[in-house]
């Protein structure tokens, strides 16, 4: 069923901050308590989504003719729980924040960043295609740009340029792979991509497209060798900047990653292998990191970056199970 709930889950965050800031300038208490009332409404509405589709129900909306493609959300179980814990985490950072935030400024520069970033985010999450995603996640990383230069010390500012540079540059190599891809399958719906890439005959192009999107979701979840920017970004960020960079915007990144390797490479050893390459690498290397970091915040930025190498690798034991255990067909067939 065509449900505007929907997209009114992407843009309530938005169109709600935007109203608050205009509304109370100057009355700084109100204007925490209504960025408040905003997430509270969120929260509610896909809490709302996710019982409905606990019973069984599914949804879907779409917007014909937004940007040429389109944009094409979903709801399934998978999507609403994603939502729903990432409404669940902004609502208590931005609880948080009224109280971190007392002695700083630009507070209302903060609220209208961080809610803009959060109907971003729950857009990547709802997403039903790879356009759809593309642009949700583009206007995520900028937006949350602002989050981490928001003490605008030295550190602050240098971190955001690491973190912008990444986030750009990877945006770019993502759009090249989704044109590839398109030019190849003919589609970037999600449900779809699985049956055209199987009537693919030759798969080489294919590898590359996914390799490039991989660069663009694996930047923002910080997969070795695009991670320079967490251990940067997370120590000079606000304390619920930070928790929200950890908890969730690198996730958006992981969820893509699952998004193209069970829809793309469902079964394909050679992306295993790939993925368990990148995720042993990542985890270790966060680890490491970790234990000679004197910086609480860096620390916990480097154990997150060790946890995505443990999802990325758990992500490619996924792929080898689905190639019916190849990697263990492949270790007996060796000669030692």
């Amino acid at each position: 069923m065509n449900d505007p709930r929907l997209l009114i889950a992407t843009i309530w965050p938005m169109v709600g901050i935007l109203a608050v800031v205009g509304l109370c300038r100057k009355n700084e208490k109100r204007r925490f308590q209504l960025a408040i009332g905003v997430m509270a409404v969120e929260m509610a509405l896909l809490a709302w989504l996710l019982i409905e589709v606990m019973q069984g129900a599914s949804f879907q909306y779409e917007l014909a003719g937004f940007c040429g493609l389109g944009l094409a959300l979903k709801l399934d179980g998978f999507r609403a729980l994603y939502g729903s814990i990432a409404a669940f985490m902004w609502l208590m950072t931005t609880i948080f924040t009224q109280e971190y935030l007392h002695h700083y400024e630009n507070k209302s520069r903060y609220l209208f960043f961080t809610l803009v970033t959060c109907g971003a985010t729950v857009g990547v999450f709802l997403s039903a295609d790879l356009f759809t995603t593309f642009i949700y996640f583009e206007i995520m990383s900028f937006t949350s740009y602002v989050m981490v230069i928001h003490e605008q010390t030295q550190k602050a500012l240098k971190a955001g340029e690491t973190y912008l540079a990444v986030a750009v540059l990877g945006g770019m190599v993502m759009l090249m792979g989704l044109f590839i891809l398109y030019w190849q399958l003919g589609t970037l719906a999600m449900d779809e991509l699985y049956a055209a890439a199987e009537a693919l005959q030759d798969p080489r192009w294919l590898m590359i497209s996914g390799i490039l999107i991989l660069f663009g979701f694996g930047a923002k979840a910080g997969l070795f060798p695009l991670h320079i920017w967490l251990p940067k970004a997370h120590p000079v960020a606000p304390a619920p900047a930070s928790a929200l960079l950890s908890g969730i915007l690198t996730k958006a990144g992981v969820f893509g990653m699952l998004v193209i390797s069970t829809e793309m490479f469902r079964e394909n050893l050679s992306w295993g292998a790939l993925l368990l390459f990148l995720g042993v690498i990542t985890m270790l290397l966060g680890a490491v990191l970790a234990v000679f970091s004197n910086n609480l915040k860096r620390t916990l930025a480097c154990s997150s970056m060790s946890q995505i190498g443990f999802v990325t690798v758990g992500l490619a034991m996924v792929i080898f199970l689905g190639h019916h255990n190849a990697w263990l067909f492949v270790e007996r067939s060796c000669t030692w």
